[in-house]
């Protein structure tokens, strides 16, 4: 190979691990196996290496990836570094030399930066691209084991791992309606919830934050207590094991026990019921480790170790196509059962077409396969390749004619039928979510069900349950208690307001706020916000052209007008539910720290919305207040506020702004 052709290749693999990892990360979904990226990876750096060319935007420099657009962005006081990697048990020895070091499990998640202030949480910001995260601190109280306040009143920063479990895993795609995608791991799955808009969507999944590191303690002076605590990382740890944070389990070692060690960890992962994809080894001195420095792109007091993975030959016996939200068909191979790290495995994700052409798939065909670190089954080799697999062409669940889509050189499977259910678990999941028409107890499995039968298709079907009684008592998981509770919440759900039916339609750019401005515009008459025109919608408040071009696109839909007509028709609208003058008008609201008047956010959020005002999740030019109890606080909301010249109130001033 030329230096042309080896530039060229090194450009065209990096274009390839660029896509892959944006789609892990970003997107929630795996276009390549993680064997097909450790290989390219490697194949990368040495080709770099030996001969001198990078490639532009390389991802043997760059330490992340690009943060995603939904979420306000916050750039980090400190970069987040990769770590570098092996899977040598001796270079892990020979790494330690005749240090005391700690060796813990490499948890597979979503990494989260927490900040405190004065004892009390302040923001949590994902990793992004180890220099810009996403904002989520609206969810971090949502986590199921966070601390909101601690007996440790300096500052505080740490990062730790969001991970869903195994068991809470397996619970939560036990319940998913038959005929329909299951999650494919709990990393995806739990980045999905990690970064919602919506905080109950996460506290629904289980979500839990394991603390791997402490990034600062104190100020530039600290106590004798704050440097005790920063001389080890094991002090560190069990400083943060007596403030209540869940720390990574870990084991101190040392070059006679190091091997014996990760013999222990390679037994133990098979039971663990945290997604783990390695190890890692960090040396215990805080000061010999900070000493050593770093590269552009890895620390160097800590090494990662990936397992070496433990591969089976077995026979391709089937390949089932499973619709997803998104319209995508997503192939997984069904195999002869093999024993993989001590458990039984028989199903494996393809991902995509182009794996499979890859691979060369046809029924029969003699495979291997692998648990990727451990955890995720996958088709590493095709021995046979007989590439006779065909394609499905027609959608599992509505029909419809399938085409094969090619996006940056990756082929997939795609349904493109706008009205197969299966695209509008969304839509659902919305119309029965709290701030809609509120139906306790149906759940997206539940949702997913109905759909899969042809229970429900438009949402005013959820109102017509009764005739298909006989049905929902039998399916699977279901009963009489089932039903009678199911029908229970939809007909409390009958009595409704204005601004939840709106809400409920799904209507492009429209939220709660919107929603409730609309309601009280129009004093609580659904038929005059159908009929407004758009110079009529334009003059509210916060609506504006582009909002006012939606509402309008929607109701002239004859479909759209339908399908409310359908629902007026089952529910009763409270005409007198939002009126009056609109104190808070106009003004948009951040709210930060704790809350001691408030059961909690969502109640606040309310209060501000039914008088008029808007809420946001972070402090901008277009922000009125910033609501925190501890006006004082140096935290990155209140920093911002004073920048920006926005009036930081207390829960006090905000409940007299109102009265």
């Amino acid at each position: 190979m030329n230096k042309t052709e080896a530039k060229k290749r090194i450009e065209e693999i990096n274009t390839l691990l660029t896509r892959a990892s944006e789609a892990y990360y970003n997107e929630d979904k795996e276009i390549m196996s993680n064997f097909e990226y450790d290989r390219l990876y490697d194949e990368l750096k040495s080709l770099e290496d030996e001969y001198g060319i990078k490639a532009d935007h390389s991802l043997t420099e760059n330490v992340g990836f690009v943060a995603a657009d939904f979420l306000p962005k916050v750039r980090h006081e400190k970069p987040m570094l990769s770590l570098d990697k092996t899977k040598d048990r001796n270079v892990l020895k020979d790494f330690l030399g005749d240090k005391e070091g700690v060796l813990s499990y490499k948890l597979d998640g979503l990494t989260i930066v927490l900040t405190y202030e004065g004892g009390k949480f302040v923001s949590g910001v994902t990793r992004g691209n180890g220099e810009v995260g996403e904002d989520i601190s609206n969810n971090i109280p949502a986590f199921i084991n966070v601390p909101l306040k601690i007996n440790y009143k300096g500052h505080l920063v740490l990062r730790g791992e969001a991970i869903i479990s195994y068991s809470d895993f397996n619970k939560i795609n036990d319940e998913l309606g038959v005929g329909f995608e299951k999650y494919k791991n709990p990393r995806n799955l739990c980045s999905g919830s990690v970064r919602q808009l919506d905080p109950n969507i996460t506290k629904k999944r289980n979500v839990r934050l394991v603390i791997f590191s402490l990034v600062e303690i104190g100020g530039d002076n600290k106590t004798k207590e704050e440097e005790k605590v920063n001389s080890t990382f094991e002090n560190q740890m069990r400083f943060l094991d007596d403030l209540s944070f869940e720390t990574v389990f870990r084991k101190k070692v040392n070059k006679e026990n190091i091997l014996d060690t990760i013999d222990f960890y390679s037994k133990d992962v098979v039971k663990n019921d945290y997604p783990s994809d390695g190890l890692v080894l960090i040396f215990n001195d805080i000061k010999y480790g900070e000493s050593l420095g770093a590269t552009s792109k890895f620390p160097r007091n800590a090494l990662a170790f990936k397992w070496q993975d433990e591969t089976a030959e077995t026979t391709l016996r089937e390949v089932e196509w499973s619709p997803s939200r998104t319209g995508l068909i997503n192939p997984v191979a069904i195999f002869d059962t093999v024993e993989l790290e001590g458990t039984n495995v028989s199903r494996a994700s393809l991902h995509n077409i182009s794996i499979i052409e890859e691979l060369k798939l046809g029924i029969g065909d003699r495979i291997k396969v692998f648990k990727a670190n451990m955890i995720i089954p996958q088709v590493e080799e095709n021995l046979t390749k007989s590439g006779s697999l065909k394609y499905p062409d027609k959608c599992p669940v509505c029909k419809s004619k399938l085409v094969i889509k090619n996006n940056d050189g990756v082929k997939t499977l795609l349904c493109e039928n706008k009205l197969c259910p299966v695209k509008n678990i969304k839509g659902f999941e919305n119309f029965v979510s709290r701030n809609c028409m509120n139906i306790e107890g149906i759940s997206i499995a539940t949702i997913e069900t109905f759909l899969s039968k042809g229970i429900i298709k438009e949402y005013g079907d959820l109102y017509k349950l009764e005739s298909h009684k006989d049905e929902i008592v039998g399916l699977d998981g279901f009963g009489e208690k089932s039903y009678q509770n199911i029908i229970s919440s939809v007909d409390k759900s009958r009595d409704t307001e204005c601004f939840r039916v709106i809400n409920a339609l799904g209507i492009i750019g429209i939220g709660t706020a919107n929603a409730k401005t609309l309601a009280r515009h129009f004093e609580n008459d659904i038929e005059k916000i159908v009929n407004a025109d758009e110079s009529e919608l334009q003059g509210i408040d916060d609506i504006g052209p582009v909002l006012a071009k939606s509402i309008k696109d929607f109701f002239s839909d004859k479909n759209n007008k339908r399908i409310l007509d359908d629902i007026i028709k089952e529910v009763k609208i409270k005409k007198d539910s939002i009126k009056g003058a609109a104190k808070l008008n106009g003004m948009t609201f951040v709210i930060t720290g704790s809350l001691e008047n408030f059961e909690n956010r969502d109640e606040l959020v309310k209060v501000i919305e039914d008088n008029g005002g808007k809420t946001a999740t972070s402090v901008s030019k277009n922000t009125n207040y910033l609501i925190n109890n501890d006006v004082t606080s140096n935290s990155t909301k209140n920093k911002k506020a004073k920048e920006l010249g926005v009036k930081i109130i207390s829960e006090n001033d905000f409940i007299k702004m109102i009265k």
